[in-house]
């Protein structure tokens, strides 16, 4: 027998033999459906030939799984060269969780928080003619962030600075209907807001000098979510 032929059989019997042991595509599409679902890190085509079985059309796997999750709650999506298991766009939303995160506010967010209240409108260099010393962009951010406080009419005074206010946010959390009813010296000192001494004239300049012999130091944690 001549060797061409001899060989060109052979090869024929490989092919036959590969495709006999091949699994058949849906198998092909489950195997490539578990690889897909339990990887971190998409998948290529390579990667995913080098663990089915010999015989196995992995790309046509995944273009028929691709097909049989479309308008599922998940999805078998491209990403460059690989292939990963998605939750579809459309249900992202209900994916989020809101988590209830404790931030201590700080001494100098806490004398901010008092003096706007107290004092408003009030501008930023009129906080830092309070409380005597300069305020950080980030103490003010953290208040407008908690939204607390937020911004209110412009001075008319030269420069037309802007002022701040606090907001329905702050009187809800302390229990407020209005500013009118915000807490005094001693009530703030039950709520543990109060543990030395205030800046001069954080209150008006009412302070009597026991009541001056305390200070903004801690409060109670504000809770955010996000």
């Amino acid at each position: 027998m001549e060797p061409e032929i001899e060989q060109d059989r052979a090869n024929d019997a490989l092919e036959a033999e590969t495709l006999f042991d091949a699994p058949t595509m849906a198998e092909q599409e489950r195997m490539v459906e578990a690889v897909l679902f339990a990887s971190k890190e998409p998948v290529t085509i390579r990667e995913l030939m080098s663990r089915l079985p010999k015989g196995c059309d992995a790309l046509q796997a995944v273009e028929q799984l691709r097909n049989r999750y479309e308008g599922r709650g998940v999805r078998v999506v491209q990403v460059g060269p690989a292939y990963a298991i998605r939750t579809a766009p459309d249900l992202a939303h209900i994916m989020q969780k809101e988590t209830v995160e404790n931030r201590k506010l700080s001494r100098a967010a806490i004398e901010t928080l008092a003096i706007v209240a107290y004092h408003q409108p009030v501008t930023r260099a009129e906080i830092e003619e309070i409380r005597g010393v300069s305020v950080s962009r980030g103490t003010i951010d953290q208040l407008l962030e908690l939204d607390w406080i937020r911004l209110g009419r412009r001075k008319m005074t030269p420069g037309r600075p802007v002022t701040f206010v606090v907001t329905p946010t702050f009187l809800d959390q302390f229990g407020l209907e209005s500013a009118r009813d915000l807490p005094g010296l001693k009530e703030l000192r039950g709520a543990g807001l109060l543990e030395n001494r205030p800046p001069s004239g954080l209150f008006g300049g009412d302070e009597t000098a026991e009541e001056q012999a305390e200070l903004f130091e801690d409060a109670d944690p504000a809770q955010t979510s996000g």
